[in-house]
């Protein structure tokens, strides 16, 4: 499974209930801000790990936050998975640096676990990535190389890529988003930063309104 940049899908900018935000997208639903190159350095968000709901066919969902990937196919990211499977609910933590592929991260993560993440650039290419589960008392900690542009940070609900295409967003409960910091401070989220799912011409997720500090928010699958 491959988590993959925003999927801008322009053909849904005239859509009503896309018009409140600024952006949608076939395979990210949540918030990103933007800005020159090398504005971002830090990022870090919270987040509660959704429940799976049965699914006849394979579904998949991923949590994450991360720099880069919103109009550039840069990304460095760490969150949950969470999909339906063969049957079976499942849930992870990963981090990942495009092009490659998410690395799991081997401990545990259940539906409702609280999880912080934190990407921070240590020098010119050297970033730390922490994923920390406050509800199972553990911390993960990667130092890796990226040399990507830091134009954008994000904080997002994804339907990931599996076998070259993009994934059916799993069943998934409200994902809430919260204590959202960038560049250590809060990003003060407007609509205008939010964008919604849009899958086979069906809006598939959508985020709330961010809350009056401009710092969390949550995701609703809606179909």
């Amino acid at each position: 499974m491959v988590n993959h940049p925003c999927l801008t899908d322009k053909s849904n900018a005239s859509n009503r209930q896309s018009s409140a935000f600024g952006w949608s997208s076939k395979n990210w639903s949540g918030y990103t801000v933007t800005g020159r190159k090398g504005a971002f350095n830090r990022i870090s968000g919270e987040w509660t790990v959704p429940y799976v709901k049965p699914t006849h066919k394979s579904t998949y969902s991923s949590a994450w936050i991360g720099i880069d990937g919103f109009k550039n196919s840069n990304l460095i990211q760490t969150g949950t998975g969470h999909e339906f499977v063969n049957g079976i609910a499942r849930y992870y933590a990963w981090w990942e640096i495009l092009p490659d592929v998410e690395t799991v991260i081997p401990f545990p993560v259940y539906p409702g676990d609280h999880m912080k993440g934190t990407i921070t650039k240590i020098s010119h290419t050297k970033w730390s990535i922490t994923l920390r589960n406050l509800s199972r008392n553990w911390t993960f900690r990667t130092l890796q190389r990226y040399t990507g542009p830091q134009t954008s940070g994000e904080w997002i609900m994804e339907a990931p890529e599996v076998d070259g295409s993009i994934a059916k967003l799993a069943r998934v409960g409200t994902t809430c988003f919260n204590c959202c910091r960038i560049n250590g401070k809060r990003p003060r989220l407007t609509l205008s930063n939010g964008g919604i799912m849009v899958q086979n011409n069906t809006t598939v997720a959508v985020p709330s309104s961010p809350s009056p500090r401009g710092d969390s928010f949550s995701v609703k699958r809606i179909y």
